[in-house]
């Protein structure tokens, strides 16, 4: 899992029929921090309650985000599953 910041959306008028009816995130991976880290790519939004500048937890492996969406065929390698309402890091 991957913790990342939602950049915005992706609007398609085409797209392949596994994503009819979900939402399409732009997120940005990013540190304990918060600070940027790494390139941005998109994610299928799993919560349909994530929006721009949302942190949340995204599982970036194909094969299991087919496995939480029970679509074996669907061409979908990044998933958000959840929106991060507080980050704790403890004492460092």
């Amino acid at each position: 899992m991957n913790l990342c910041r939602v950049l915005g959306t992706v609007v398609a008028t085409e797209k392949h029929p596994s994503f009819h009816g979900r939402k399409i995130l732009v997120v940005q991976p990013v540190d304990e921090t918060l600070a940027p880290l790494g390139k941005s790519f998109l994610a299928v939004d799993n919560t349909s309650s994530a929006g721009k500048g949302d942190v949340v937890l995204v599982l970036n492996e194909g094969s299991g985000t087919r496995q939480v969406l029970g679509d074996k065929q669907a061409p979908i390698r990044s998933l958000v599953m959840g929106v991060v309402d507080r980050l704790d890091l403890g004492s460092r």
